[in-house]
């Protein structure tokens, strides 16, 4: 049986890598690959793989929003999260979105290809060391991890920023950033706060004494 597969990420260097390795699998049909959000869910109107590796980071659309979006509209595609985010409550969200399964990008292609097998079986499929970050977790044994989200060096600025009230403009300018990439570090807060809006980072940001 031969499974289709798209791939989507921001990065032209990762696409084309990814769908070199899997090009190489005669059952496997790489049938697009894109870089943004909005071009994914153009592709899934004329077509629709068995498989979707899609980034969380794209510079349009959210992967875990996209997650959802397409979830509801495509049910029976299967998508693998393949990302550099290490973080457990980017795992839980893209699984409770709908993901079938979450890579790193340093995943090797016998990975790349145990996922693709599984997700198209039902089941689903996390890379081992994420597999052992949540085992570890449920075993009370990162307790402060689960509680104690970890922002790097410039979410917190960005933060900072939400936290006085700063337009995205005004906060690209402090921190000498395009405003794009302020949208990302935002919505990364938002999904490892757990929070919908600003004020849902505000709030949750207090409780954890990150501001």
């Amino acid at each position: 049986m031969t499974i289709k597969v798209s791939i989507t990420d921001d990065h032209f260097v990762v696409l084309k890598g990814i769908e070199t390795l899997l090009k190489e699998e005669n059952h496997i049909d790489v049938i697009s690959i894109q870089e943004t959000g909005q071009a994914t869910l153009d592709l899934l109107k004329q077509q629709q793989p068995d498989v979707l590796f899609l980034d969380i980071n794209l510079p349009d659309i959210n992967g875990i929003v996209l997650t959802k979006t397409i979830n509801k509209l495509y049910p029976k595609i299967h998508i693998i999260a393949l990302t550099n985010h290490e973080d457990v409550s980017f795992v839980k969200r893209m699984l409770d979105h709908g993901a079938s399964g979450y890579l790193l990008k340093n995943a090797h292609k016998e990975e790349l290809m145990q996922a693709i097998e599984a997700v198209v079986k039902g089941e689903k499929y996390l890379q081992k060391d994420i597999e052992k970050k949540i085992l570890n977790q449920s075993l009370g044994r990162s307790e402060s991890t689960a509680f104690q989200p970890k922002l790097t060096r410039r979410e917190k600025d960005v933060l900072v920023g939400i936290s006085k009230e700063l337009t995205t403009k005004e906060i690209s300018e402090k921190l000498f950033i395009s405003p794009k990439t302020v949208e990302a570090h935002r919505m990364n807060i938002m999904s490892k706060l757990g929070a919908k809006n600003s004020v849902g980072i505000i709030k949750i940001a207090i409780e954890k004494q990150l501001l």
